[in-house]
C-alpha cells in the first residue's frame, strides 16, 4: 500500500525542501536518490519517482508519494493504492547502507526524553536525538557502526522496556 502526502515546507531526509509538484517519494530503506517505478495495481498506471525522504511510518504502508506522483498513477482522490515498486540502483550507491532507529510517536515530550536518556546510557558513542514531528515526539538513535544488524538489535531493545514505543529501522543514505 502506498499513500501520498502533502508536506509543504518540510525538508526531506536528503536536505531538499519538499515540492509536491516534483515526482518524489519517501521510503524507509531504499537509498536516498534511488529511482523507483511505482505502478498502481488497480489502474496499471505507473510513474518514476526519486527517493528524497524517509517514511511512511504507518503500518502496512510501503511508500509515501508526492502529490504529482499520486496524480500520475491515479491514486490522488483515493489517497491510498496497492502498488508494485521496481527500484533502480544509482551510481555510487552504498550497498550496505547506513542505518538508524526511529521510535515514536510519544504524546508527552517527557516520555521521549526518558527514552533518549536510556539510549544514551546504554549505547555510549551513538548519536541520540529527540525531535518534534507532525504526530508527536520522536527519538532517533544512530548506532556507532551505522550497521543494520546493530540497528535491528537496538530496535528490539527499545521494544522490550517500552512496549508502547514503535521502533522503525531506517536507512539514512
Amino acid at each position: 500500500m502506498a499513500t501520498w502526502y502533502y508536506a509543504h515546507g518540510h525538508t526531506g531526509s536528503d536536505g531538499i525542501r519538499y515540492d509536491g509538484s516534483a515526482p518524489t517519494a519517501a521510503h524507509k530503506t531504499l537509498p536516498l536518490g534511488s529511482t523507483v517505478r511505482v505502478t498502481n495495481l488497480d489502474t496499471g498506471q505507473s510513474t518514476l519517482v526519486r527517493i528524497t525522504d524517509r517514511g511512511p511510518f504507518a503500518k502496512g504502508r510501503v511508500m509515501d508519494l508526492s502529490e504529482v506522483a499520486a496524480k500520475e498513477i491515479g491514486m490522488y482522490r483515493a489517497g491510498v493504492a496497492h502498488v508494485r515498486l521496481e527500484a533502480y540502483a544509482h551510481p555510487g550507491a552504498d550497498p550496505l547502507g547506513r542505518w538508524c532507529v526511529q521510535t515514536g510517536p510519544f504524546t508527552a515530550v517527557q516520555d521521549a526524553l526518558d527514552l533518549k536518556e536510556a539510549l544514551v546510557a546504554r549505547y555510549r558513542g551513538a548519536r541520540v536525538a529527540e525531535f518534534t514531528g507532525q504526530t508527536g515526539y520522536w527519538v532517533r538513535i544512530d548506532p556507532v557502526t551505522r550497521g543494520k544488524t546493530e540497528a535491528v538489535t537496538i530496535a528490539g531493545w527499545i521494544g522490550a522496556p517500552d512496549v508502547q514505543a514503535t521502533s522503525y529501522v531506517v536507512r539514512i543514505n
